[in-house]
Parts: C-alpha cells; sequence; structure tokens
C-alpha cells in the first residue's frame, strides 16, 4: 500500500471543506481562494490528482439559486416591492451565498476524489 493510501489518513472528512490537506489536515489546501495548491507544505502530498471540473458550481448554482431565489419570490408575492430593491438586495446576496459556498464544496469534492482514489477512467479491451 503507498503512502498515499487514504487508510492513512489522519483527517477527518471535514479537513478538506474548511481548506485543509485531506491527508495530514494541516497543510493548505489552496493557494488562492479557489487555486489548489500544487502540494501539501506539511506532509507533501501531490494535489495534482484534484480535478473538481465544474461539480462545486453546480451544487452552488443549485443551492444559492434556490434558497436566494426562493426567498426573493416569497418576498415579492408577499410585500411587493420596487423591483429595483428586490435587485438591490437579492443580486449581493445571490453573491455573497455564491462566494461563501465555492471554496468549502470544491475542497468537499477534491477531499473525496483523494479518500476513493478517483482517478481518470479507463476503457478495457
Amino acid at each position: 500500500m503507498s503512502q498515499n493510501h487514504p487508510s492513512h489518513s489522519k483527517a477527518g472528512p471535514v479537513a478538506s471543506i474548511v481548506g485543509r490537506c485531506p491527508r495530514c489536515g494541516e497543510g493548505h489546501l489552496f493557494s488562492g481562494f479557489i487555486a489548489v495548491a500544487p502540494r501539501c507544505e506539511v506532509c507533501g502530498l501531490d494535489f495534482s490528482f484534484a480535478d473538481s471540473a465544474d461539480g462545486p458550481a453546480v451544487f452552488v448554482m443549485l443551492i444559492a439559486g434556490f434558497t436566494v431565489l426562493g426567498t426573493a419570490l416569497v418576498v415579492d408575492a408577499t410585500y411587493e416591492p420596487p423591483l429595483l430593491l428586490l435587485a438591490a438586495i437579492f443580486l449581493p446576496l445571490m453573491a455573497l451565498v455564491s462566494l461563501g459556498l465555492i471554496r468549502p464544496f470544491k475542497g468537499w469534492l477534491i477531499g473525496s476524489q483523494y479518500r476513493h482514489k478517483a482517478e481518470q477512467g479507463q476503457m478495457e479491451l
């Protein structure tokens, strides 16, 4: 078994959600807001396996869109405020919710890839 195998992981599932290395739970997973670091500065795990693609964006759009748009529709039906007021309240709220969720979801997907040893699919002939 290699040293990178998840059974050697000391970190819990929450480690990558909060932006920590999925193996040791101490090093940083991100080098920027959502840019993945090349490797963990503590345990040296290479993050080249990490490819969350559009997964986090899809989850965030579904969750933020449902909650914020649903709330906007309820407020509009209940209080009938002017459209500019609705836009002034709910557009920044949508941006804040989206930005607040994108990093934890990306970390969660990368942590899941590490835990389940996900890799590129291959055809068997």
